[in-house]
């Protein structure tokens, strides 16, 4: 039985053809009448439009032409939104089977305008590396404070949430995630559920890989930014950022012991579904 809501989907891509397939067919799995899915590419010169077009009969739409980055790809896909729950899924991840309508039901029963929960890290022949849980007492002040990012290819939004922040920050190149989380767990409620809900593929040319340095600065920014605006008292925010600081190293030196598990490690992630 199927619950309420539309989703609209975006997937950014550039000269990443050789993933390109499984991951539109993940989403197309996950469709129902009323999504939409929009596949945004940045002018790709390898096989990538002939990917896109083999499954054009299944997208809600797509575009290929030189953008500004991977925000600004995914802005143009959003603005074309009419669902009532938006995500994005990179190139090279995967949305695993049932994973929209586990979200859909979630947001049925929840009070929250954001949810986020856990995904499988994937090698580069889809097979499981290990799970990571993404749970997090409070994601606007892990986020805040101690500079946290949530899950990406776990996160599901209100699209009324997404445009009353104003939607993603195109200015910004690497960190443009974590800003638009940020923003959103400030001006919404966000809730974590304990399901895996998609893969995040390991793969080399990664941008989150290749420009850690400059994600770095321009999270620094973004949170300098959000810290100036929010209304903690500075006193406040000196000890919850020391607090958060060392949350936050703690999680990731403790990451392998208590949030990601091996259980399904080495096993195709296509015989895994959302849960």
């Amino acid at each position: 039985m199927t619950t309420g809501g539309t989703f609209t989907i975006v997937t950014p891509n550039y000269n990443m053809g050789a993933y390109l397939g499984r991951t539109i067919e993940s989403v197309i799995r996950n469709l129902r009448p009323g999504d939409q899915y929009f596949v945004i590419d940045g002018g790709s010169t390898d096989d990538s439009l002939d990917v896109i077009q083999q499954y054009s009969g299944h997208l809600t739409g797509w575009v290929s032409e030189r953008d500004n980055g991977y925000a600004d790809a995914l802005h143009k896909g959003f603005k074309l939104a009419d669902g009532e729950y938006l995500c994005w899924i990179n190139c090279g991840d995967l949305l695993l089977d049932g994973a929209l309508e586990k979200a859909r039901e979630l947001f049925q029963s929840a009070s929250a305008d954001m949810l986020f929960g856990d995904d499988y890290y994937i090698d580069e022949a889809d097979r499981v590396i290990f799970r990571s849980c993404g749970k997090v007492r409070s994601l606007r002040d892990m986020m805040l404070f101690g500079g946290w990012t949530p899950l990406q290819d776990a996160c599901f939004w209100k699209r009324d949430l997404y445009e009353r922040i104003g939607g993603l920050d195109v200015g910004l190149k690497y960190a443009a995630d974590y800003d638009l989380f940020l923003r959103m767990s400030m001006a919404g409620r966000s809730e974590y559920v304990p399901f895996v809900f998609s893969a995040f593929r390991r793969h080399d040319g990664q941008k989150s890989i290749q420009g850690q340095l400059q994600y770095k600065r321009e999270r620094y920014q973004c949170r300098a930014v959000a810290l100036d605006n929010s209304k903690a008292h500075w006193m406040s925010r000196q000890f919850l950022a020391m607090y958060y600081w060392f949350a936050v190293r703690v999680r990731s030196r403790v990451a392998r012991y208590i949030y990601q598990s091996e259980r399904h490690s080495g096993e195709p992630v296509q015989n895994l579904s959302c849960g």
